[in-house]
């Protein structure tokens, strides 16, 4: 499995990160999902990715993973509500209060990295939230922080000096944020995690999708078929559903300044199909750039955010 260096953390990280979101989400068999993920452990994949408002999946990490925890660099995320503390979002308090449920529940002594989830601009700026991850940083209980998100705010966190990591959405209908995220982070040295690289399979039908992968198959799919673009413009024969995941990943994968993308799923056999993508690199560069070429022509204006 290549490895990449996460920006000033200096951790070496696999390509390929695992998205724990599925098993918290998802009707699994958590049994086989842990499996999974050990299976995925054992062959190289060292980074799991996380967050406070997947319900379960804290619990699931630290119920069938924690005796692999040296084995994995840990990320997860913060900031929104909780159900156990009456304290305002992106509060101090609350976001004090995730960070130690979180070594609990996820029975370990530090987190590697802690992520504002999502908040505004606005947010950031005000300073509360990033002041109390600076903190818990200071305490020993989270090694590096940083931010989840898009466009302008992503943009902003990636200039800040106590930001190590960002995570953003970079795929074949999400390229904006290659344009103006990832010149920040790579200006900065903060290491990027790729959300949603194979763009939540926007070329399947709807109906098909489950849970939370609902939330943005409409909209990636809109942009997708706007964008006009077929596997075999891109030299691919055959099934365009086998083609989509392999074209999707190593292009998320192509851009040089993306460190680790993050796929989820509790499929064995899709899980074996993403590392088998990972292993084959980037896109040759001619397909690369019709990618690049069909969504700019879709999307002349930029006005196509980041999907946060």
């Amino acid at each position: 499995m290549e490895k990449r260096t996460l920006g000033k953390t200096g951790y070496e990280v696999s390509v390929l990160g695992f998205g724990a979101a599925p098993a918290a989400f998802l009707d699994s068999d958590k049994q086989t999902a842990a499996a999974m993920v050990e299976a995925l452990l054992d062959q190289g994949v060292n980074l799991i990715d996380t967050a406070t408002s997947y319900p379960g999946s804290h619990e699931f990490l630290g119920e069938y993973l924690s005796h692999r925890r040296d084995d994995f660099v840990l990320v997860t995320k913060c900031g929104g509500k909780m159900p156990d503390i009456d304290a305002p979002d992106w509060s101090e308090r609350l976001i004090t209060h995730a960070v130690e449920t979180a070594l609990k529940t996820l029975k370990t002594d530090h987190l590697d990295v802690m992520l504002l989830h999502t908040c505004d601009l606005a947010t950031l700026k005000a300073g509360e939230a990033l002041g109390a991850l600076v903190k818990a940083r200071e305490a020993g209980r989270v090694k590096f922080i940083g931010y989840s998100g898009d466009n302008e705010a992503a943009v902003w966190a990636a200039g800040r000096p106590e930001v190590a990591v960002i995570e953003t959405s970079v795929n074949i209908v999400e390229l904006n944020n290659i344009d103006t995220v990832l010149p920040a982070c790579l200006a900065n040295n903060v290491g990027v995690l790729a959300k949603r690289p194979i763009a939540n399979a926007c070329w399947r039908d709807a109906a098909q999708r489950k849970g939370i992968y609902r939330n943005y198959v409409t909209s990636y799919a809109d942009r997708l078929a706007t964008m006009e673009l077929k596997p075999a413009d891109l030299g691919y024969d055959g099934n365009p559903d086998e083609a989509w995941p392999s074209i999707a990943l190593r292009f998320t994968l192509g851009q040089s300044d993306v460190t680790t993308a993050i796929v989820g799923t509790t499929n064995p056999d899709n899980a074996t199909k993403n590392l088998r993508y990972a292993s084959e690199g980037p896109l040759p560069a001619g397909a690369m750039d019709k990618i690049r070429a069909a969504f700019r022509a879709a999307d002349p204006s930029a006005g196509w955010p980041g999907l946060t």
